[in-house]
């Protein structure tokens, strides 16, 4: 009988060969830890990033990570990097509550408020607590003001951990602001050609061609700038304005994320790519020189000429002190569009339509 031997050891031999070329086929997905979260294949999980407190004042940022089933890469979604910016906060929740974990591919970090101080206060641009800007803060500082420490989280729990990131943004309390995009430029070819392919899929007809980011990693300042500095392909979008929660924007910026991730293969179904594109190859952003009022003579997506008069600024006792006019012939982006304003302040973005 011992001629049977043999033949058993091959039987076994290639049953063990079929289960090993099985487990290789099957393409399962990790478990995801992010801060004290840890979401197995095929589950999501919402929670806090907590940021650390310095002199009894710190805070935490939610999230919500969909851990795919299946293999794929990882998408960062950023919303209220600025607390008063509400379609992007909005699409993002109604977002979550879409996806399937069962049949995503890869993994989708979800950062549903990434500065709720100035959220919970209703504060345009700025942290009440430190009054800055988070958005020109980045990578951040661990042992810094609370923007700064903020920061540091996302660049250390989110920006490091992701393949991919969107940072999604739209006009804020106080601006009037046309949809549109950037497309950030950094001379890194891989990262460049992916960004750009990001920009068209999310489908907003006008993108800027922004070339003028820091290339210095240290001192990166936003939020998408600091991913592509980290080799993360990465965009920045606009849609929504002057604090509103309109359904169109909230869609706008759902289609365009589920259009990213289909570029990526995480969901089924083609990228729709804008048709059209409208490259916007120089943009400059006029400040205000005066604390006071600002009274706009145009509106956001009309076309100005070289020097036109686009508004000017009185001081409280209704003095005219500036008068704003256009430095090149192009598209007003965005506009104040509230009286309020402040010295060293935004007051409107104009564009130049790339021939």
């Amino acid at each position: 009988m011992a001629w049977r031997y043999p033949k058993v050891l091959s039987i076994c031999f290639l049953l063990l060969l079929g289960l090993t070329l099985f487990s290789w086929s099957f393409e399962g997905n990790d478990t995801f830890i992010i801060g004290d979260l840890k979401i197995v294949p095929g589950e999501a999980m919402s929670g806090y990033l907590s940021v650390p407190e310095k002199d009894n004042i710190g805070t935490f940022i939610p999230v919500t990570i969909i851990n795919g089933a299946k293999k794929g890469k990882v998408l960062a979604l950023v919303a209220g990097v600025h607390g008063y910016e509400y379609p992007p906060i909005l699409a993002l929740y109604r977002l979550k509550k879409m996806i399937d974990p069962q049949s995503l591919s890869g993994t989708l970090i979800i950062v549903h408020i990434a500065n709720l101080p100035a959220f919970q206060k209703r504060i345009v641009y700025y942290n009440p607590y430190d009054w800055k800007n988070l958005n020109r803060v980045f990578p951040g500082d661990l042992e810094g003001t609370l923007s700064q420490r903020i920061a540091y989280v996302l660049k250390e729990e989110v920006i490091e951990k992701c393949d991919f990131l969107i940072d999604l943004h739209c006009g804020d309390g106080n601006e009037a602001l046309i949809p549109y995009c950037y497309w950030m430029v950094s001379g890194d070819e891989r990262v460049d050609k992916i960004s750009k392919d990001m920009v068209l899929a999310f489908g907003i007809e006008h993108i800027i061609i922004d070339k003028t980011r820091s290339k210095d990693i240290a001192h990166s300042k936003y939020c998408a700038n600091t991913a592509i500095l980290h080799r993360k392909p990465a965009i920045t979008t606009e849609s929504g304005y002057l604090g509103k929660t309109d359904e169109e924007a909230i869609v706008r910026n759902i289609k365009g994320t589920l259009s990213v991730m289909r570029l990526f293969k995480m969901i089924g179904g083609k990228p729709e790519f804008v048709s059209e594109p409208a490259w916007i190859d120089r943009y400059e952003v006029i400040y205000s020189d005066h604390d006071g009022l600002f009274y706009p003579l145009t509106k956001m997506g009309y076309y100005v000429t070289k020097g036109q008069k686009v508004g000017y600024i009185t001081d409280f006792l209704g003095e005219v002190k500036q008068e704003l006019k256009a430095p090149f012939s192009g598209m007003i982006l965005y506009i104040i569009n509230t009286p309020p304003t402040s010295k060293g302040e935004p007051v409107f973005e104009v564009g130049r339509i790339k021939e």
